[in-house]
């Protein structure tokens, strides 16, 4: 990408109204993002979701936006930061699946973000010792089947930082997705493992420089701590929280979400108990278990392919649960079916390839009638 095309593809995440589905709605309409300004009025409100008003607000933009974008050119190019775009062949694959995927981030570090397995890692900032044991262990456990594997999570206090400093110690590599712009580091207590995560690692962001750490800028963070991963375990939540909202964010993007189970009278062990109980996650308590959850310990094996014919409704078990209850949420089937949802999503494209289920949004499936 070049530095003309990253100057409209920041713009056009400065101006206002649009956000990351829009704008990905125009980049494909346009072909790019320079179009965007260029365009007249009366083009762009012909495009579908735009309308006159937003038309309007992108004109009005235009200038403040561009300006502000060379500003952080300036900022990338001094510090050495690389600038991923959505029409950029180098975007994570699993994050450029969400919908709702940030249209540019910015990354500072070495680790590779296309990682053939990533987990992304969360929890409770009040960590327990229980807790900080879990994280432990599993890194540690993950790290000697699979050194490789890519560790992310938020930088946070509790069982995220835990997180980062076990890859590390490990030897694992581990990315910290901020909440603000890579010209600070939040919270400050944490500048040195973000320093060291450089080396091995990365620091991973939306948001421009000088922009804050404030509130809402995390549940936009966690949205790609659950995009980048194949899967996110949370090991510990109270029955509120971040960590519950990033798996939840997980589970609405056919992710797997994975949560360790804890007594029913701790505080941090309620949320994650809630979520098995809600169908939401799978229950591990090793990274054996996980392992196997994720079919990694087969993963070099050739994948069973379903000989579903085309023209007669097959006896199948996916089909007779939807027809027993009408619709179904790909994670609840996964449940159900006892099968990671990166095994199961194949059938379901053959089944529906065949006409025999309709995909719909959010991630459901029903049979196709």
């Amino acid at each position: 990408m070049t530095s003309d095309d990253q100057l409209y593809m920041i713009g056009l995440t400065l101006v206002k109204g649009i956000g990351n589905v829009l704008a990905r709605q125009l980049i494909q309409y346009f072909d790019g993002a320079k179009p965007v300004f260029s365009s007249p009025q009366r083009v762009l409100e012909k495009v579908p979701g735009i309308g006159e008003y937003t038309a309007v607000k992108i004109k009005e933009s235009e200038s403040a936006a561009l300006k502000r974008a060379e500003k952080e050119l300036l900022f990338i190019e001094k510090n050495k930061i690389d600038v991923y775009s959505i029409a950029d062949e180098r975007y994570p694959l699993r994050l450029s699946e969400c919908h709702d995927a940030p249209i540019v981030f910015y990354y500072k570090g070495a680790a590779d973000i296309n990682a053939k397995r990533i987990i992304s890692i969360v929890g409770t900032r009040n960590a327990t010792e229980y807790g900080r044991s879990l994280t432990e262990s599993l890194i540690k456990d993950l790290s000697q089947s699979f050194p490789d594997i890519l560790i992310v999570s938020g930088l946070a206090y509790g069982i995220d930082i835990c997180s980062h400093r076990c890859a590390l110690k490990t030897g694992l590599p581990t990315v910290g997705v901020l909440a603000h712009g890579l010209d600070r580091i939040y919270p400050a207590l944490h500048r040195n493992t973000a320093a060291e995560m450089l080396k091995n690692g990365g620091l991973l962001t939306d948001f421009m420089s000088e922009t804050n750490p404030d509130r809402e800028n995390f549940l936009q963070r966690n949205r790609i701590i659950a995009g980048l991963a194949d899967a996110t375990i949370i090991v510990e939540s109270a029955e509120k929280g971040g960590a519950l909202v990033t798996a939840d964010i997980a589970f609405s993007y056919g992710r797997d979400v994975y949560t360790y189970p804890g007594r029913v009278t701790d505080k941090f062990s309620k949320g994650c108990n809630r979520l098995v109980q809600l169908n939401k996650a799978g229950l591990i308590t090793s990274a054996h278990d996980l392992i196997s959850a994720m079919c990694w310990d087969v993963a070099e094996k050739r994948p069973q392919q379903l000989d579903i014919p085309f023209t007669e409704k097959p006896d199948h078990p996916i089909l007779t649960l939807l027809s027993e209850k009408g619709e179904f949420h790909i994670n609840e089937l996964a449940a159900l079916m006892n099968l990671p949802v990166h095994h199961l999503s194949p059938m379901l494209f053959e089944l529906e390839l065949a006409g025999h289920i309709q995909a719909l949004p959010g991630g459901m499936y029903k049979l196709k009638t």
